[in-house]
């Protein structure tokens, strides 16, 4: 029997993994969990063989849980549920220690595929995520003009219209930090305006245009 956690601040969400989860006969929810200091004691005390975490959640990110899983070890393989299909978030989870990215708009069709690949310990990753940490066709060939991967981050997510409240909950930092990798941003591209920064984004295909 395959055993799995699943950590996402919304039930619905929950709900519905387990729903496709427990399709299989051999597979079963061990635990859920509604915020990332949840998912990791749950992680420790049932050790599934697959977290699916939530990227964004209160009190812990979805990164922080699975480089913590790492840090114990344990033999969990740690899923990114996130509604960011980014090669950005990617790279972070996989530096993280997790195994396998997925948007969720993505799931209906490959979740089965994701777990089936973390299953036999292999990497999953879609190909536009991996199109985008190869650095992508037409990519910024500069490694995006020096902008570090959270710089990157909080430029993409101006220009897909968050706040800086907004990121910040997102990547779970604080208004000051978020503002911080923006102002250096903007000193490193030379703009002086959100506008900037998204014509940026769409030059560099952060963001589609």
């Amino acid at each position: 029997m395959k055993s799995f956690l699943i950590a996402d601040d919304h039930e619905a969400v929950r709900s519905g993994l387990r729903a496709v989860l427990e399709q299989r006969a051999d597979w079963e929810v061990v635990a859920e969990a509604n915020d990332g200091s949840k998912a990791l004691t749950a992680a420790i005390e049932n050790r599934p063989h697959v977290a699916i975490v939530d990227f964004s959640m209160p009190r812990m990110t979805g990164v922080e849980v699975a480089r913590r899983i790492r840090e114990y070890p344990l033999q969990t393989e740690v899923l990114i549920f996130t509604v960011h299909n980014s090669g950005l978030l990617a790279q972070q989870a996989f530096e993280a220690g997790a195994r396998a990215f997925l948007a969720k708009s993505d799931a209906n069709k490959l979740l089965l595929a994701a777990v089936d690949s973390l299953l036999v310990h292999k990497r999953f990753c879609t190909e536009s995520c991996r199109n985008e940490l190869n650095g992508g066709p037409g990519g910024d060939a500069d490694g995006h003009r020096g902008l570090t991967p959270r710089e990157q981050l909080v430029v993409k997510l101006v220009a897909e219209g968050y706040s800086n409240k907004g990121i910040s909950a997102i990547l779970n930092l604080s208004v000051k930090t978020t503002e911080a990798h923006r102002a250096a941003a903007m000193r490193k591209l030379d703009v002086n305006s959100t506008a900037g920064l998204v014509r940026y984004a769409v030059r560099a295909r952060l963001v589609e245009a």
